[in-house]
């Protein structure tokens, strides 16, 4: 009798790029041959995240003490020799092995240790996902790096300088996507408001975003992820307002919500011009919901400086916040500015929580008795337009648009009886 082989198993941490790429490892994995492998796609944004990225390193070999463990992703690329020392890894891959198939095919013939200089990339590796495991959802890196210098952040060195893919090469990922079933595409990069000016003719991502949805007619729903404001071109703010197959939700990089705040961090943008960028969208288009990231404590910030970040959050009516205590991340400025203590990091942090907590629950609460399209995903969950996470409560096959009425709001997730299902 034969044994089943042992899986491959892909754990994730940090982005959704990391999601797309960890799909595109476990293809090439997979196609080279490979068995009973476990591969830990780290993420380098916080001192916790590499801490959990470890954490899950010795549970696993307790687990599956035969398997072979490759740490690839940012935190293996920005300090290699952290995984290296860890009996409990096999290999570790930089961010540009981990999408080569050359590497998969060497993997257990070539060093212990592939870790590229990154900052030489000048394209990003196509992944070519046919699909993803739910169908419903899927990801389009369309953008890599980044060419900015923040101060609080290790990214760039983890993902090198910014390349875009090109728009011929997107529209035909999102075409074979929706061909095999799904139903929304969510476009991904690292600095993904910065794609195009390395390509011909330098686009931008309104004209990618145009161009994907004049020749993809048959995709019902296009996604941004996280963006900048202050890059946001004139022509995706026409197509934000002008077209509904691209989905009322932006997740804004804005990081603080104070002026001196910003600069230290070395943002391009002021606290107005994050208002004013809101104002604007929502003028447009008004049922527009806003996420950002946020981060509590960094380096300097007075209390008075932290209340302004603070009423962000209601100013820019914010409604999904996620809230990263300030990390100092070695080799970035940040890490050598005047640190606050770590409590009270903690307690900012937990401040913000609750706001974005009772903004969500507004946000939540304002749906009430409205009638809303959800794309159901799997046991009935979906996401509206505005990415509000719903229960449909009538049995529906994920992957199903379903228009319903919202009757209540549990555990921050809208019930909704169905209506009707949507074309």
């Amino acid at each position: 009798m034969k044994t089943k082989p042992a899986p491959i198993d892909v754990v994730t941490f940090g982005c959704r790029l990391n999601a797309l790429e960890s799909e595109n490892v476990r293809a090439l994995a997979g196609a080279a041959g490979h068995d009973d492998l476990v591969v830990i796609n780290t993420c380098a944004v916080t001192a916790e995240a590499v801490r959990q990225a470890r954490q899950t390193i010795r549970r696993i070999r307790r687990e599956r003490p035969n398997a072979t463990i490759v740490a690839t992703g940012c935190a293996a690329q920005t300090e290699p020799g952290t995984f290296a020392a860890m009996a409990e890894v096999d290999h570790v891959a930089g961010n540009g092995e981990k999408v080569s198939p050359g590497f998969w095919q060497g993997l257990n013939r070539d060093e212990r240790v592939v870790v590229s200089d990154v900052m030489a990339l000048a394209q990003t590796a196509e992944h070519m996902v046919d699909a993803f495991a739910a169908r419903t959802r899927a990801f389009v890196e369309v953008q890599n790096g980044c060419d900015h210098r923040c101060t609080f952040c290790i990214i760039p060195y983890g993902r090198g300088p910014s390349r875009s893919v090109p728009m011929g090469r997107v529209v035909d990922q999102v075409q074979r996507l929706v061909d095999s079933g799904h139903r929304e595409v969510v476009l991904t990069g690292v600095d993904l408001t910065s794609y195009g000016p390395d390509l011909p003719g330098t686009p931008k991502l309104g004209d990618l975003v145009s161009r994907i949805l004049d020749l993809v007619p048959d995709l019902p729903r296009l996604r941004l992820s996280s963006i900048d404001s202050i890059e946001a071109d004139p022509a995706l703010l026409d197509v934000f307002a002008s077209e509904p197959r691209l989905m009322p939700h932006l997740h804004l990089s804005l990081q603080a919500g104070d002026d001196m705040i910003l600069k230290r961090m070395k943002r391009r943008h002021l606290r107005h011009d994050a208002v004013a960028f809101c104002a604007d969208v929502r003028a447009r288009r008004p049922e527009t919901t806003f996420g950002a990231d946020i981060i509590a404590g960094f380096p300097t910030e007075t209390e008075a400086m932290f209340e302004n970040t603070l009423a962000i959050i209601e100013d820019c009516g914010l409604s999904h916040v996620h809230v990263f205590p300030f990390s100092p991340r070695a080799g970035t400025p940040a890490a050598r500015m005047p640190q606050l203590p770590r409590q009270v990091v903690k307690e900012r942090a937990a401040r913000l929580r609750e706001a974005a907590e009772a903004a969500m629950a507004r946000t939540l609460a304002a749906t009430l008795g409205t009638e809303v399209e959800v794309l159901v995903e799997d046991d009935g969950r979906g996401r509206t337009a505005t990415y509000l996470p719903t229960r449909v409560e009538d049995e529906v096959a994920p992957g199903s648009f379903v228009r319903g009425r919202v009757r209540d709001v549990v555990d921050g997730t809208l019930r909704v009886a169905a209506m009707a299902e949507a074309a």
